[in-house]
């Protein structure tokens, strides 16, 4: 069996080790370049809003806001069936089988691919009816058509991009991922000032803009693997199909994928519910939810730490580790919320201000009562999403997408039944009255798994 010869350490742009020494001193350095990544992108959605809505005007604001669900539909599927893959292709980097590794480098390629046509020729023939089911306003749905078309019909440029930025995570890179996003969203809004500004292409420019960033740092990332990690790279025998391999990729992939899509969904339908609210209460709401992403992007970096490090140590068969990294990241969810907590109590109302920049009581008191409620209940939100992951490090497909059936079945009676009745209480209990049940059944289903039990 050919060994993976990989150099470990030493270098800041190099892997991190997962596999050997102390547990929380490797998932922090993992972990940190991933949280930037998710901040910095936040920062990114930020300035591009400001030049589309600065240069286009509102209206091209609200085609590209219009956009928001089909796009989490479409490209988060695809995304989604891509973290999926370089989840069983971490796993194949743990087991040390440098022939395994180069076939599910393969294999990811080719369902890659394969997904994204399929997703690109699908998606293209109902965007317009979608956006047409979903009332997109009349004056804006041919502009939200143009943006989401050409988004939809890149989707392989932008799986290529996620796909090798999910490849180097697999193998404990966290931080030359971080180096291409920031690349990428700096080209981004150079172009969408080219295009946008210099070149009056409108809505369209902004989406060419996207797609342009994503394509050369898909190349830039291709370039550095070819350099870099070549242990990577298949060569030709190593995209022979392998039945079994295919097999779990697949259904990897697509669980991820499918996950991401129904989670998607779910917040459609609770949005459809606040929107019955008046503005005042959407404003609150919405204004109070970025506060709340902030904050949880913590809980999701590690997340995402955990998925990789139980992937790297499932195929390695370190069984203890695993069951030490799960302990380590329940003590993280709780530390962390206590602390985000005590700053919600004592600076929510001063967040809040700043956010909206309103001084309307009903707005201000509606996002920090929602804060209030929510902040404790991120430890829930965080052994829930830890719990997820770790089940797909260990390979799980039907758990965690089982979880995300009980979020979606669970907005759609709160919209249904609760929220007509308790109104914008019920709206703020929704998220953690579910998340307990879905903490409940991930947990259980954990530590039922018979690799969490020594079996």
């Amino acid at each position: 069996m050919e060994k993976a010869k990989i150099k470990r350490g030493g270098n800041i742009f190099g892997e991190v080790d997962l596999l050997h020494g102390p547990i929380f001193t490797s998932m922090l350095l993992f972990m940190v370049p991933l949280l930037i990544s998710r901040i910095f992108q936040q920062l990114y959605n930020m300035v591009d809003t400001m030049i589309v809505g600065h240069y286009l005007g509102d209206s091209a604001l609200a085609a590209m806001g219009a956009t928001t669900p089909v796009y989490n539909l479409l490209v988060g599927f695809a995304m989604g069936i891509g973290t999926g893959l370089a989840t069983v292709t971490s796993r194949s980097f743990g087991s040390g089988d440098q022939k395994l590794l180069k076939r599910s480098t393969a294999a990811a390629m080719v369902i890659g691919i394969g997904c994204s046509l399929v997703i690109t020729l699908g998606g293209s023939l109902i965007l317009h009816p979608l956006l047409e089911v979903l009332e997109t306003p009349k004056e804006v749905i041919e502009d939200s058509y143009t943006y989401i078309f050409i988004i939809t019909v890149s989707i392989l440029v932008m799986f290529a991009y996620n796909l090798c930025a999910g490849l180097l995570r697999a193998i404990g890179n966290s931080m030359m991922p971080l180096v291409f996003l920031f690349f990428s969203s700096l080209l981004n809004v150079g172009l969408d000032i080219l295009f946008i500004v210099e070149l009056d292409m409108g809505i369209a420019g902004a989406a060419v803009a996207t797609v342009l960033a994503q394509m050369i740092s898909a190349i830039l990332c291709m370039v550095y693997i070819w350099k870099r990690a070549k242990f990577l790279l298949p060569e030709k025998q190593h995209f022979k199909m392998e039945g079994t391999l295919y097999k779990e990729m697949l259904g990897q992939g697509l669980s991820v994928g499918f996950m991401s899509s129904i989670v998607s969904l779910g917040s459609v339908i609770l949005q459809y519910g606040i929107n019955q609210l008046g503005m005042l209460m959407i404003v609150a709401y919405s204004s109070a939810r970025k506060i709340y992403l902030i904050f949880n992007m913590f809980f999701s970096s590690m997340a995402l730490a955990v998925s990789t490090f139980v992937s790297q140590n499932r195929g390695a068969g370190q069984w203890e580790r695993i069951r030490k990294v799960m302990r380590i990241s329940y003590a993280y969810d709780v530390v962390l919320t206590v602390l985000i907590t005590i700053l919600i109590y004592l600076f929510g109302e001063f967040l809040m201000r700043l956010i909206t920049g309103t001084d309307e009581s009903a707005i201000i008191q509606g996002g920090v009562q929602y804060l209030r409620i929510v902040g404790p209940s991120y430890v829930i939100l965080g052994v829930l999403n830890q719990s997820r992951h770790a089940l797909q490090g260990l390979g799980e497909k039907m758990l965690p997408l089982i979880s995300s059936v009980i979020e979606l079945v669970g907005k759609i009676l709160f919209v249904w039944i609760l929220i007509p009745k308790y109104q914008y209480t019920a709206v703020i209990w929704c998220e953690p009255v579910i998340w307990c049940v879905m903490a409940v059944q991930l947990v259980y289903s954990l530590y039922r798994n018979p690799l969490m039990r020594g079996k």
